[in-house]
């Protein structure tokens, strides 16, 4: 084999191993998720003996920053707890006061941790989220499943989870008459922009002066 196809053998090689890195560090781009807190809500559903309770929380921020290759994820997830509200005012009041003490912990706060699952370019996915629960100034580790559905850059999620309130250490609004469930089912309808953390940073980049 003489010099001339030894050396092309070896820029065919080097080619290849580039375009292989570049598929990599493409893969390994950081998502963002940006939600919409006009678009997304939060209800909550209460039981007890007589009747269920259902309310809502307003979502006041949200951005969910992973890594699709290592699963690597941030950001925060910001309920108000002020804006807690169950259609009730005396049992709204006591929510506030008594049980989530809203003036002390004004914020109920998710921190993500970790994904688990592939993201698919459009359609269906169903993705597991893993982090931190910060509810009454007391961090809980928590797992939910998340599926998620993307059209174009609009994608939105719908999670379910289970937060055991009084074993977490808020007290029970159960009475000598009135008996309710020490846990709280929640569901996350969650809406807003996927994007690469490149495009997220071109857009935040002023613009600059032709002249």
């Amino acid at each position: 084999m003489n010099r001339n196809l030894l050396k092309r053998f070896a820029s065919l090689a080097t080619v290849l191993l580039l375009l292989q890195l570049l598929v990599v560090v493409a893969g390994a781009q950081e998502r963002i998720f940006q939600l919409d807190p006009a678009q997304s809500h939060v209800n909550f559903t209460l039981g007890d003996v007589l009747h269920t309770v259902h309310g809502t929380f307003q979502l006041k921020s949200g951005t969910i920053r992973f890594n699709p290759q290592t699963g690597a994820a941030s950001g925060s997830l910001v309920v108000d707890a002020t804006s807690g509200n169950s259609g009730n005012k005396s049992r709204d009041r006591r929510m506030h006061r008594q049980i989530l003490e809203d003036d002390k912990y004004p914020e109920i706060v998710f921190t993500p941790q970790h994904v688990t699952g592939k993201l698919l370019p459009q359609g269906a996915s169903q993705m597991e989220l893993q982090g931190l629960m910060t509810l009454h100034g007391q961090q809980h580790p928590m797992t939910v499943d998340m599926p998620v559905q993307i059209n174009h850059d609009r994608a939105s999620a719908d999670v379910h989870f289970i937060v055991p309130y009084v074993k977490w250490g808020l007290k029970n609004p159960s009475t000598f008459i009135l008996r309710v469930s020490d846990k709280v089912n929640i569901d996350v309808h969650a809406v807003g922009h996927l994007a690469d953390s490149s495009l997220a940073r071109s857009q935040r980049l002023p613009a600059r002066n032709p002249f």
